[in-house]
């Protein structure tokens, strides 16, 4: 790059930062009368509310004062919190005001226009755009035009303009560290030095790396459905981040982050993702894991998890597989949307509602009013209108029990305390007679005393679901390679299992859209994005259950089927043919990542080859060592060597992860190594990841990266199945930097049998 031309930008980068700590001061000052005003309002606010008033008069004027009052601290709040995203936004482009520059030449137009692209956009006092948002439509162009005309899209239609120039920055505390000029979206001499870091605690925002194939689906905007299928290290789900970004920057005036939920694969990954957002100036989106989505709705059950059954059934027989892919299938989620729309009073199954050992409303009472209700009515409206019914026979039953004895036997109980509490700020011409006082108190007693009823009828307690899906379970129509007693054997096994209160999870998502079809709720209508990530690992009954959760969502599944740790592989383009079906989509779409970024050239082909399909794959080249095989004769000697990689690999690396297939082997690793070195053993319910060495089951790395990886023994043994894949090729895809596998005896015919090139191992034998 020239030395002028140099000199001139880094001109240009002292300039905007000079802007920028101008705009600093003043926000920084914004700020603090901000900060300073919510101060004086709330405690304002908290003065007034310590006030009472005896006068009704007063009273009501106080509640509206306090409205009001309650009212200005949102706002000041509101204000302060805005200012604070501000001057937060101002710091980080202080320090790297941009990453791009496109020299664009509209039609008709005499000069070019230079466009800076950064993180945020920053708009001088005299409203010249100094740097643009890389959301903005006119920046698109940076990561999919190369050099000539390009067209880009706005709200106001195509616009197309010529593409002059295309420069990539790397700018750290104000100053440029490198330039390039490239006609690619990203050359590779910026993703080089990207890619090169050591892993961070955090993912990090990767805009200024956007590739082509990642901004499509950022900014796609029509699709009903999108599934993205990408390769382990594609950048798949930093580009999903950046499209929720995206996304809250375009419909920023109709869209929150509180209206965006992201099913992740566990809570390690949910605090990996914490900073993305956040780093680029928004409000993370809602996050949960499937296990907290089902637990949430199954109180009081143990609910089977999916890391329970990895570690329970590895080697599951053919029958139970059967059922269980029949459980899970979309065939089986319509069996039951069948079964509740034809439904009919005498096949639900109601309870009697009982209070202290006696029937207040028997199911037969219930099963006739749910059968008055209009025949063609949803069930779930039925259900409703049941409810409303026994409350109002409640409220009538309640009149006529505040003339009963035992409601006399309990006021003549009262003490002159209890009497007043009942009457409290109602003694001032509350009551016309004595009788009039004695017929408030009793009714407060009777509707305290009725209070469980009440909330049984509310809550839905007259009706047993978990009857009801043995019930479906027994009229299902079966696939041919399930046989019949196999089938009654399963229903037994769920009866036996509610005994213990324990579910199965390919039990649990039947169970709650059986619930809710036939009792309604257990959907949230204002949710209108919806992302699952791992989406590999959820079974098809699971995506439809959680869509109908969520029914106003835009649908949003990333995932890599190579990776699939808990069932059978299948392709993109099959799984997005099941999806249509059972989401009925207008508007789907698939984009698959092949090329891989995380790992070097070596470890991806590494990784490749162990897959029947790897070829699709296409490596980043960037170069590192060879992965390395460890053969050894005993677990000892295997342990020993664990130890001194280990120690090797923290003299250059910040993370050195210990990978297993499986908790047991986790914790055994680790307390074989725990007292050799400092290391950490990570479970599902860890939420953050430290640095040095952590130990941990395949599962819960699904999603992160490590400088290292050390995978335990690879073995014939432990590995002698192509069920498990999936699981060796995960394990080598987590790894940046290097690679190590450790086999205790020979290695997996996986390996063995892999096409890979002897100078592309460095295999380290002792016998």
């Amino acid at each position: 790059m020239d030395t002028q031309d140099l000199n001139n930008e880094q001109k240009r980068v002292d300039y905007v930062v000079k802007k920028l700590g101008h705009r600093l001061e003043k926000t920084q000052m914004e700020y603090d009368q901000a900060h300073n005003e919510t101060k004086r309002v709330q405690q304002n606010y908290g003065n007034n509310t310590s006030v009472n008033y005896f006068e009704v008069d007063d009273r009501i004027e106080t509640s509206a004062d306090l409205q009001q009052q309650r009212g200005l601290v949102n706002t000041v709040i509101q204000n302060e919190a805005i200012i604070k995203n501000q001057l937060q936004t101002y710091k980080r482009l202080s320090d790297s005001p941009y990453f791009g520059r496109i020299d664009i030449l509209d039609d008709g137009e005499q000069e070019n226009e230079k466009l800076y692209i950064g993180t945020a956009s920053f708009v001088d006092d005299d409203d010249n755009f100094l740097v643009y948002d890389w959301r903005a439509p006119i920046s698109s162009i940076y990561y999919n035009g190369t050099l000539g005309k390009v067209n880009y899209s706005t709200p106001a239609g195509k616009q197309s303009t010529d593409l002059l120039k295309k420069r990539q920055f790397q700018i750290k505390k104000g100053h440029i560290d490198n330039m390039f000029d490239t006609n690619e979206t990203v050359g590779d001499e910026m993703l080089q030095s990207a890619l090169g870091d050591q892993n961070d605690e955090t993912m990090q925002n990767i805009v200024a790396t956007i590739q082509s194939e990642q901004n499509d689906i950022i900014r796609d905007t029509n699709s009903d459905l999108l599934v993205v299928q990408g390769v382990a290290g594609s950048g798949k789900t930093s580009a999903i981040l950046q499209r929720i970004a995206f996304l809250l920057y375009h419909s920023r005036s109709s869209l929150e982050a509180d209206q965006i939920i992201l099913f992740s694969p566990n809570r390690l990954f949910s605090h990996y993702i914490s900073d993305v957002l956040p780093s680029l100036g928004e409000r993370n989106m809602r996050q949960v894991t499937l296990k907290e989505f089902i637990d949430h709705r199954f109180e009081g059950l143990k609910v089977q998890g999916l890391f329970d059954r990895y570690e329970n059934e590895v080697n599951l027989d053919d029958k139970l597989a059967s059922i269980r892919n029949f459980k899970e299938s979309h065939e089986y989620m319509q069996q039951i949307y069948d079964y509740a729309e034809n439904i009919d009073a005498k096949n639900m199954f109601f309870n009697d509602l009982m209070l202290d050992g006696k029937v207040i409303f028997d199911n037969e009472v219930i099963e006739n009013i749910y059968d008055s209700q209009p025949k063609l009515m949803k069930a779930a409206d039925k259900f409703l209108s049941t409810k409303n019914r026994l409350i109002k026979l409640l409220k009538k039953r309640i009149e006529l029990e505040v003339y009963k004895p035992w409601v006399d036997a309990k006021i003549d109980q009262l003490n002159s305390e209890q009497y007043h509490d009942f009457i409290a700020g109602h003694e001032l011409g509350r009551f016309q007679d004595e009788d009039d006082e004695r017929y408030f108190i009793a009714k407060q007693i009777v509707t305290e005393h009725f209070r469980k009823m009440y909330d049984a009828i509310y809550n839905g307690n007259f009706f047993d679901p978990y009857a009801q899906y043995i019930n479906f379970m027994k009229q299902a129509h079966l696939n041919a390679d399930i046989k019949i007693n196999d089938w009654q054997n399963n229903i037994q096994n769920y009866d036996n299992q509610l005994e213990m209160h324990k579910i199965d999870l390919d039990d649990a998502a039947p169970i709650l859209y059986l619930r809710d079809l036939l009792m309604g709720g257990g959907q949230n209508q204002k949710m209108q994005y919806l992302f699952v990530d791992e989406m590999q690992d959820y079974s098809i009954a699971q995506l439809v259950y959680i869509k109908h959760a969520f029914p106003k969502t835009k649908i949003n599944l990333i995932g890599d089927s190579e990776q699939a740790l808990f069932k059978e592989v299948e392709s993109p383009e099959t799984l997005l043919n099941k999806l249509n079906k059972a989401f009925a989509t207008k508007k789907s779409r698939l984009i698959t990542l092949n090329r891989s970024y995380r790992s070097t050239y070596q470890i991806t082909n590494f990784a490749k080859a162990l897959l029947p399909n790897g070829d699709k794959i296409e490596p980043f080249n960037r170069q590192g060592p060879s992965p390395e095989i460890i053969i050894r004769h005993s677990e000892q000697a295997g342990i020993n060597s664990l130890i001194k990689k280990a120690n090797k690999e923290l003299e250059t690396e910040g993370t050195v992860a210990v990978i297993t297939k499986n908790l047991v082997e986790a914790k055994a690793v680790y307390q074989h190594i725990t007292t050799k070195i400092n290391s950490t053993l990570l479970a599902d319910t860890d939420r953050s990841l430290p640095k040095g060495v952590v130990v941990m089951p395949i599962y819960l790395a699904k999603g992160l990266e490590f400088d290292s990886v050390i995978a335990w023994n690879i073995s014939a043994e432990n590995y002698n199945s192509k069920k498990l894949i999936g699981t060796l090729y995960t394990i080598a895809t987590r790894s940046m930097h290097h690679l190590s596998l450790i086999s205790i005896g020979n290695v997996s015919p996986i390996i063995k049998n892999a096409n890979l090139p002897v100078n592309e191992l460095n295999i380290n034998h002792q016998i």
